[in-house]
């Protein structure tokens, strides 16, 4: 893999500080809305499935700012 420079790598580290902060938003709206028992279940689907991407997104960005290092 190719290095970064600073300012595409700082845009990736803020895209990742984001991407952290609106997934633990989602998880604290999935478990207040099915703790209340009034949560619809196709709404919670789809947060579900928000929260899985975000997921994914999370771990790609984290895979090109901290790479593996073969010790």
């Amino acid at each position: 893999m190719l290095p970064m420079d600073k300012q595409h790598e700082a845009k990736l580290g803020l895209e990742l500080a984001t991407k952290r902060q609106e997934h633990a938003d989602l998880d604290a709206a999935i478990a207040t809305l099915s703790a209340s028992g009034l949560a619809d279940a196709t709404l919670l689907q789809r947060l579900k499935k928000r929260k899985l991407a975000l997921k994914d997104r999370i771990t790609e960005l984290e895979r090109h700012l901290l790479p593996d290092i073969i010790a």
